[in-house]
């Protein structure tokens, strides 16, 4: 079953300053939607509004049409990987993985060299250790759709590519919107490319739109 998240009519504003307006998004099962725009230009704010966590003046939301009215999002329909850490320093990776309803296997496919962490407290665990295990979480649970804030955060360059596979595996289950300032391993991942300029979003149809929009220089080196 194909399923459809859109949001649009939003209007989200800071001590009288404009941030969002005018913005459209939509995120279907099978598809990976990029989400690209300078600093401080909403990305992180509209994946907030969309699971419901922060409040604008104004939007509609839906999941197949039906509105979300309220500001709870199931488990079942949307997650959320935020830029901050979500796991509490005592949790194992073990407890994760239990309550997320994961299998360690599937985990080991992706990273065997985690196989040593099982036990481990997310306290133990290395800033990049730690973020591919919130990230698997959330990337690899049973929802309609999941979001995640900058993913490739402090994450080494060959793991960086493990996790764009594992998004493309996740993809044919569920919708995947994604913003990340290595914006090139996103363009290289996504089906859709929005990019968020003058508090509105853009639906691009070349990277040629990256310049046009002023968020990027297309000739400019990849990101380390």
């Amino acid at each position: 079953m194909t399923n459809i998240l859109e949001i649009d009519s939003v209007i989200l504003e800071f001590d009288m300053h404009r941030v969002l307006q005018s913005v459209y998004l939509k995120s279907e099962t099978g598809k990976v939607t990029g989400l690209l725009g300078r600093n401080g230009a909403g990305k992180s704010c509209l994946m907030k509004i969309l699971f419901g966590e922060l409040i604008p003046l104004d939007k509609s939301i839906r999941i197949n049409g039906y509105p979300l009215v309220d500001s709870y999002r199931s488990p079942e329909d949307i997650r959320y990987l935020p830029q901050s850490r979500f796991a509490p320093d005592y949790v194992t990776v073990k407890r994760i993985v239990e309550d997320f309803n994961l299998e360690f296997d599937d985990l080991l496919d992706f990273f065997p060299e985690f196989e040593k962490l099982y036990r481990s407290k997310m306290t133990d665990l290395s800033s990049g250790e730690r973020r591919i295990i919130e990230m698997y979480a959330i990337l690899a649970s049973q929802t309609k759709f999941c979001m995640l804030d900058e993913p490739f955060s402090q994450i080494m360059p060959i793991h960086v590519e493990t996790i764009k596979k594992l998004i493309l595996r996740e993809k044919e289950n569920k919708g995947i919107i994604i913003t990340d300032h290595m914006y090139r391993h996103i363009i290289d991942i996504c089906d859709d490319l929005y990019v968020i300029s003058n508090g509105k979003t853009h639906l691009t149809n070349s990277i040629q739109d990256l310049e046009t929009l002023g968020y990027a220089r297309i000739n400019e080196p990849i990101e380390a």
